[in-house]
């Protein structure tokens, strides 16, 4: 019997340090995972600060390098651009178009010159008569706004297109750049002359690929206001709003040409 108890106790002290010795294995087992564990993420960690470390110095240098770089700026015009106006406008000359839009240009620190070659009561072939005089002056660009008189007069409307054809062929042969500023035709001689007279302008920018302004005359034309007292030629106050109409128009045009022969628009 003594035998028997001895036995069972051992059984049991057995069983007992089985336990014990599998919560001590357990417990070993746990610390080895937390020091590896730790040793990763310290890893890890000091993986993280080196990258971080290694972007600030990078923009450091970025940054320094930027500011020690002088920004370059856009090369002086020497020369400045010459824009001539071929059209009539029946006011004094520092009251025109092309006095007023130069001053609207320097304004914005364009060197830009803007040459009156208006006649007024000019018609197309007037104009015509004077490309030669107008060329001396050596223009860059001319901007051609003729016809108002012709449709004034009731002349026909496929004369003065051939007129204007001329007019653009003769400065695209001389190297000038061309702009053409359209015209609208008075009501009063009927629908069909209005027609032929109104597309002409639009065919002629078609056809020599030309930017174009469509009504010269936009906002000002049957304002009493803003006209003379033959209720058809601009007073200053219209030539005012003209200009400021025209001048996103010429900007942009001048920015292009500039760009087409490598030269700034502004100093």
């Amino acid at each position: 019997m003594d035998v028997g108890k001895t036995d069972d106790a051992a059984v049991d002290k057995r069983r007992g340090g089985g336990v014990w010795d599998g919560q001590a294995d357990s417990g070993k087992e746990a610390m080895v995972l937390s020091i590896g564990y730790g040793r990763f993420a310290a890893a890890v960690n000091s993986l993280l600060v080196t990258i971080l470390l290694c972007l600030s110095l990078l923009y450091m240098s970025a940054t320094a390098h930027a500011q020690s770089t002088p920004a370059q700026s856009t090369p002086a015009q020497s020369t400045p651009i010459k824009l001539a106006i071929l059209g009539g406008y029946g006011v004094k000359p520092e009251q025109s178009v092309p006095a007023r839009l130069e001053a609207a240009l320097k304004a914005q620190g364009r060197n830009v010159t803007v040459i009156n070659h208006g006649v007024s009561g000019d018609t197309t072939a007037g104009g015509l008569d004077r490309i030669d005089w107008m060329l001396a002056d050596k223009p860059d660009i001319v901007m051609v706004e003729l016809g108002a008189n012709d449709a004034l007069r009731g002349l026909d409307p496929a004369a003065a297109e051939r007129n204007l054809d001329a007019i653009i062929a003769k400065l695209k042969a001389a190297g000038v750049t061309v702009w053409l500023a359209g015209m609208l035709a008075p009501r009063n001689f009927g629908p069909e002359y209005a027609q032929q007279f109104d597309g002409l302008y639009k065919r002629l920018a078609e056809k020599y690929n030309l930017p174009l302004y469509p009504f010269f005359l936009d906002g000002v034309a049957q304002d009493v206001a803003l006209n003379q007292a033959d209720g058809l030629h601009p007073n200053p106050k219209g030539v005012d709003i003209i200009v400021e109409r025209l001048l996103p128009f010429v900007t942009k045009n001048l920015d292009d040409y500039a760009a087409s022969v490598r030269r700034p628009a502004r100093p």
